[in-house]
């Protein structure tokens, strides 16, 4: 059996990606608690979360070359920013619904998120196998490489 008492960093790396399972999870039934219109005394406090945490973990995809404190106020005040204009959109649509401003969120986060991936899928397209492999003879020519 494997322990991870000296290793404080393993448990970080194992707990991260659960925790980001749980927010999604969260949000995810905020959003359909919200759209299904169901009375329920989960259904506030999992929309605020999700109003939150969605665009700020949308934002935070968006913002890769960012140290993690400049990401992570620069994606709390995105978030802010996000649902604020959005509240004013749907607000001067006279479409003011709770499902209505929870869609709007929804698709901006989404577009975060696509946007995020695009560029990732972008960077991998990028780093073709003939790519490394032109690198490497050119390395080993320059001479970094001799036996």
């Amino acid at each position: 059996m494997q322990t991870i008492r000296g290793k404080p960093e393993a448990v970080w790396t194992d707990l991260l990606p659960v925790l980001a399972g749980i927010a999604v999870a969260i949000s995810g039934v905020g959003v359909a608690l919200a759209l299904a219109d169901v009375r329920s005394p989960l259904r506030a406090p999992f929309i605020l979360f999700f109003l939150f945490a969605g665009p700020a973990g949308g934002l935070t995809a968006a913002l890769p070359g960012l140290e993690p404190a400049a990401r992570a106020s620069a994606a709390a005040t995105g978030a802010l920013v996000i649902d604020g204009l959005a509240a004013q959109t749907v607000s001067s649509l006279h479409v003011l619904t709770v499902g209505g401003a929870v869609i709007a969120v929804v698709a901006i986060t989404a577009l975060l998120f696509l946007l995020s991936l695009g560029r990732r899928i972008r960077k991998t397209e990028l780093i073709n196998p003939v790519d490394r492999l032109m690198k490497g003879i050119k390395e080993t020519r320059s001479g970094r490489f001799r036996i």
